[in-house]
């Protein structure tokens, strides 16, 4: 694998990066984001958080082992502990008793100025908020929340990278409510091409249900999976149909995007997004919510509905989780001999930092792939992407995201010699298939259920044997 440009005359280490963003604020920055800061602490629960942790040791730099990024650049500005204390010598200074004692009776006194919001600004968003430097904090403080607190309050003023902005108002405020801006009718003819490709790649013959009332799951994927990922998406519509569950599920007409870039962000934003989403299942009168692949549509969801959706709450099921009760309950059967690559898996963190996902890939992948190998570590503590937070679709931090941000990742794949990196996430594929593109990787990035699709025995129709003879002929031509 090629090394990165990673040496301190190139400037990587200490670089700023010139984030895009609209109409930046340029006049009484520091006057506005106080007032940010004082409104989020007054209409949320952040401040006994915060309490809690300006009297415990935010400064031990324990956290600096566990962080991708500082492991990388060795620069004490990107360990967690320094960026999570640039909030809270803020709220120290401007929001309790001691620091404004401090300030009227001490001649040195913190302060804040433009020069510290432009760093947090820049580390803020050099954080992939991956929070695996919260396994290693022995005081559990949790660097990855600080960051996000940070990123929101400069958001209310304004100042947030323009890729993350423009997502969350189609979201929002657009004709489509979705990231990509897919149109409904761009979304039916896409449901009806799927199709065809089922009935010619399994020979079952299937449509889509769209906007049918009073079925068992609502289903939501990443919007991306209709049109860059197809096989994940009827490799899950080949586990319903295999598991005799055509039926119970539908996808919604006027809300079908599971993605939820508030999470990485804006709380307000979080929580509208998350309405839209519940006012969707309410819409069909569903009864759970089914997500797709994709690891923060599937924790957006699953931590947040119960919190914002009130009286409204729906049980959030990840589409790991269903076919792993269907391969557990014999509803569903997949070939062992089909997939003789050697295959690894890449843990989102987003569902695998708390635990949530962690077995359950795992179990269905070594049902039918042989050669199944490991990352080190793995699990909880698996390294990020490299694209986490959002920073995935920040296209002016590209060379950080490949040198920095994902350095680690791409020596893990390397090092398991794998041929195929399975990452049941949106944004993770996108930043590893960039990551094995940037360092020349012998290898393919696919979903969980693209596997699935290839293994998959179907009741009537085409043997997984016979799709892989055909798969081949099409490949030899």
């Amino acid at each position: 694998m090629a090394e990165p440009l990673l040496k301190e005359e190139t400037g990587i280490y200490k670089k700023k990066y010139p984030y895009y963003i609209e109409n930046p604020v340029v006049e009484n920055r520091v006057a506005q984001f106080l007032e940010a800061f004082a409104a989020v602490l007054n209409y949320t629960d952040y401040k006994p958080l915060l309490d809690s942790y300006c009297i415990t040791n935010t400064k031990c730099n324990r956290c600096a082992v566990a962080c991708p990024v500082y492991v990388t650049t060795q620069d004490s500005r990107d360990i967690p502990c320094y960026k999570t204390n640039l909030l809270l010598e803020i709220y120290k200074r401007y929001f309790t008793f001691g620091g404004w004692f401090r300030s009227r009776f001490l001649t040195k006194s913190f302060e804040l100025t433009e020069e510290i919001i432009d760093e947090m600004l820049d580390l803020f968003y050099r954080c992939t908020a991956c929070r695996r430097c919260t396994n290693e904090c022995p005081l559990g403080v949790d660097h990855g929340l600080i960051t996000r607190l940070g990123r929101y309050i400069l958001s209310l003023i304004g100042i947030v990278p323009k890729a993350l902005q423009v997502s969350v108002r189609e979201q929002l405020e657009g004709k489509t409510h979705n990231t990509s801006q897919v149109p409904k009718n761009a979304l039916l003819n896409t449901l009806e091409f799927l199709a065809e490709e089922i009935e010619e790649t399994l020979g079952i013959k299937v449509e889509f249900p769209c906007d049918k009332v009073n079925r068992e799951y609502v289903f939501f994927c990443a919007v991306s999976d209709y049109l860059l990922e197809p096989d994940t998406l009827m490799g899950n519509a080949a586990v319903l149909y295999a598991a005799g569950d055509w039926d119970k599920w539908t996808i919604g007409s006027c809300n079908y995007d599971g993605i939820n870039y508030g999470l990485f962000y804006s709380d307000w934003h979080l929580e509208n997004i998350i309405k839209q989403l519940v006012d969707e299942v309410e819409r069909l009168n569903g009864k759970n919510i089914l997500i797709g692949e994709c690891g923060h549509a599937s924790r957006s969801a699953h931590d947040f509905v119960p919190v914002f959706g009130g009286k409204k709450t729906y049980p959030v099921m990840n589409f790991m989780e269903y076919t792993l009760d269907c391969l557990r309950k014999g509803k569903i059967k997949l070939n062992p001999d089909i997939i003789t690559q050697k295959v690894t898996y890449h843990d989102p963190c987003n569902i695998a930092r708390s635990g949530w996902i962690v077995n359950q890939p795992r179990e269905i992948l070594k049902s039918f792939v042989k050669n199944f190998v490991e990352m080190e570590p793995n699990g909880q503590y698996n390294y990020c992407c490299g694209g986490g937070g959002g920073l995935v679709s920040i296209d002016e931090i590209h060379e950080f995201r490949m040198e920095v941000g994902g350095y680690v990742k791409a020596k893990q794949i390397e090092q398991t010699g794998a041929e195929i990196i399975v990452s049941p996430c949106a944004n993770c594929k996108k930043q590893l298939r960039e990551l094995v593109e940037y360092y020349n990787l012998p290898c393919k990035v696919v979903g969980l259920h693209d596997l699935i699709l290839e293994a998959i025995e179907i009741p009537g129709g085409k043997t997984s044997e016979e799709r892989k003879k055909m798969k081949e002929e099409m490949e030899i031509m």
